[in-house]
């Protein structure tokens, strides 16, 4: 797949060239990066006002918002790591990255990644203890506890991909590396490489396995416990609140992992090398954009957290005449 001329050496300082969508012709340039700017945009505002919502409205001060704002802040700096220089391809033709910037492109996108996945795994835990272990939610699920959950979930994240990210940068590159996609995407530099892939290859998938079933494994068991729980409630009122609390989390965990299938299907699929390449765009862009329109949308506290902030009441006309 790489375009990369070798020589049998590492080059001392070789560019990166970000290929980008190779079948895109040149005059959708314009109008992909719109469309593009605008997912951007609604990624940052969304997000921007779940944050704000929830610091400036007292009744979300709950372990449960907490863990969103850390989703919120996640989704933000994930699509930052890679959209910005997508639009900068498409409106610019600034197709090239030095050595450094693609590797800390790739180290921050692989890292946020992690990083949502744990942190899913802890929303999924907290809605564990709120309707299994009600009685114990307030001594299990401290603001201490909290800060400890989200902080491993970062810390974690921010060291698993650290090992495949030094390995690659080891391997040989020629002078011009031609990067089939539209960011530094760990597989697409590597296979960019002079080098034999196979051990970054199968570190990678090691790497991600771990971040990908093990989280997944971990949110199902959590949701089992739920459901036996929720089916042990007597009356159908109890059921349907206990279900809506969970909804909006199982909806963006299905959005994540539906993500990483499309783009693992588009990987390891026998289709053209652009279904590989938006594969990947679909699972940067895909999640970011929808869950602040999930939580706004099926959230309640949260949509009308936001509706306050947006449209504040005039004292002088609130209350009864």
């Amino acid at each position: 797949m790489a375009a990369t001329a070798c020589n049998g050496s590492k080059a001392s300082s070789p560019v990166f060239y970000l290929v980008g969508i190779p079948s895109l012709q040149e005059s959708l340039f314009l109008p992909v990066f719109f469309i593009f700017l605008f997912f951007y945009l609604l990624i940052l505002v969304g997000n921007a006002l779940i944050l704000v919502a929830v610091v400036a409205e007292p009744s979300l001060h709950k372990p449960m918002y907490f863990f969103l704002i850390n989703l919120s802040a996640l989704d933000i700096l994930f699509t930052t790591s890679t959209v910005p220089k997508m639009l900068s391809l498409l409106l610019l033709r600034d197709h090239l990255l030095s050595f450094p910037a693609c590797f800390l492109q790739m180290y921050l996108f692989h890292s946020f990644s992690c990083s949502e996945a744990f942190i899913l795994v802890v929303m999924a835990y907290d809605r564990y203890v709120a309707i299994c272990r009600p009685l114990h939610y307030p001594v299990l699920m401290t603001p201490q506890t909290n800060v400890l959950l989200a902080a491993s979930a970062w810390l974690i994240a921010l060291l698993l991909p650290i090992p495949a990210v030094v390995q690659t940068s080891q391997m040989a590159f020629g002078s011009t590396v031609h990067i089939h996609n539209c960011f530094c995407d760990h597989l697409a530099v590597v296979q960019a490489s002079c080098s034999d892939t196979t051990p970054q290859t199968f570190m990678g998938f090691c790497i991600a396995m771990v971040v990908s079933f093990l989280p997944l494994l971990l949110v199902l068991l959590s949701y089992a416990h739920i459901l036996a729980s929720v089916l042990r409630i007597n009356s159908q009122e109890g059921r349907s609140k206990a279900f809506s609390t969970c909804s909006s989390h199982l909806l963006v965990v299905g959005t994540y992992y539906s993500s990483i299938a499309i783009a693992y299907v588009a990987y390891r699929a026998d289709l053209p090398l652009d279904f590989h390449i938006m594969g990947n765009v679909v699972f940067a862009v895909l999640t970011p954009v929808l869950n602040p329109l999930i939580y706004t949308l099926r959230n309640k506290d949260v949509k009308a957290a936001i509706t306050k902030i947006a449209c504040p009441q005039d004292p002088g006309h609130s209350g009864s005449p």
